[in-house]
């Protein structure tokens, strides 16, 4: 099962024009900028962009948008990420790229804000992914109670056959055990607080 796994191949990105440029090397305590990089309209290469992740690892995959020569790969590690932003363009980026052990850096840029934009966001999913796998969570974690759970033996609260019960609602004068809901419908000033009207008196003699 684990062989099966590996061979699985997912591709996470892709950028169909990307372009490549040679970069000066770093000035001390400063970030790359894309202005320093000479003329952006003539760079050092063109092809498409892949994002690999296999067995649990990602790559990036610098290839010939024709026939799919590889021009440069570079692996990445979210401890260790192997690409930077640059402090003035959300388009271009340093990747750093690896050849027979040796390590180069080179500046990419791409045409639209959005291809970058996506570019980002598959190597931020990754990331996350790939911190999961690194710190699953604790068993002991998963089987803990919530807190906001009362602990304890369950009670039950279901109402037995024959039983009931009373809701006392504030303001509202509770009647007296025995009433009716017939005897308290009359109509007319009844003159007291039961629930049965009292007669008129009789007509008076001539």
């Amino acid at each position: 099962m684990d062989s099966l796994e590996d061979e699985i191949i997912s591709v996470l990105y892709i950028a169909r024009e990307i372009s490549v440029y040679k970069i000066p090397s770093l000035k001390a305590n400063e970030g790359h900028r894309a202005n320093d990089w000479g003329n952006l309209a003539d760079p050092l290469w063109k092809g498409r962009l892949r994002i690999v992740e296999r067995a649990g690892n990602a790559v990036l995959l610098f290839e010939d948008s024709q026939t799919g020569e590889l021009f440069a790969r570079a692996d990445y590690d979210p401890i260790k990420p192997s690409v930077d932003a640059v402090l003035d363009s959300s388009r271009y980026f340093v990747v750093r790229v690896e050849d027979a052990g040796r390590k180069a850096y080179i500046g990419m840029g791409f045409a639209e804000r959005t291809d970058s934009f996506d570019f980002n966001i598959a190597l931020q999913d990754f990331t996350k992914r790939a911190k999961v796998a690194l710190n699953p969570p604790s068993p002991m974690m998963a089987d803990t109670p919530s807190p906001h759970i009362p602990t304890g033996p369950k009670k039950d609260y279901s109402l037995k056959e024959g039983q009931t019960f009373s809701i006392s609602i504030p303001g509202k004068s509770s009647k007296p055990a025995g009433t009716s809901l017939l005897a308290s419908s009359g109509t007319g000033d009844t003159g007291s607080s039961g629930g049965i009207p009292l007669l008129p008196p009789p007509p008076g003699r001539r």
